[in-house]
């Protein structure tokens, strides 16, 4: 097969906004990090529980940077418990889920671990792990989406 006929990836900017309809969450702002292996989410009030022999894992997302008012319950499967390195070095037991997620009108399955990223600029991260072989990213650009609209204020 030549170069040309074969499928060129698609690209993304180094933010961008995505969904993750499995866990009832319609956008989020995620920055995309090839850096990092893994995705992550910001997670709060996370809570394991065994229903019918199955352990899932529920807890609480503020999908909006900056807007602690807004918050959304989660309820997933849990896939496994993992250890994360981040980039300081610090390592971290974090819970790993899997469940969809939606970019430019595509929509795939990805591994998750739920972690407080209050202190963190953005509420999630898409890994490199998590784009691989779907998407390039183009550091230089954001939002090939758009951005949504905002409400405006009475």
């Amino acid at each position: 097969m030549s170069r040309k006929a074969q499928h060129s990836p698609r690209v993304i900017g180094w933010r961008e906004w995505v969904g993750l309809p499995d866990l009832g969450i319609q956008r989020i702002k995620a920055k995309i990090d090839t850096g990092a292996r893994s995705s992550s989410l910001h997670a709060f009030d996370v809570k394991k529980f065994v229903r019918d022999g199955t352990t899932f894992v529920r807890f609480r997302v503020h999908p909006l940077q900056r807007d602690a008012k807004k918050t959304i319950e989660c309820e997933a499967d849990v896939l496994e418990s993992r250890v994360i390195r981040s980039s300081t070095g610090h390592a971290q037991e974090r819970t790993v889920i899997v469940t969809r997620i939606e970019v430019l009108g595509e929509s795939w399955p990805i591994e998750l671990t739920l972690a407080n990223r209050d202190e963190m600029g953005f509420r999630m991260l898409l890994g490199r792990e998590g784009v691989r072989g779907r998407f390039l990213v183009n550091a230089g650009k954001s939002y090939y989406d758009g951005q949504p609209m905002k409400k405006r204020k009475k």
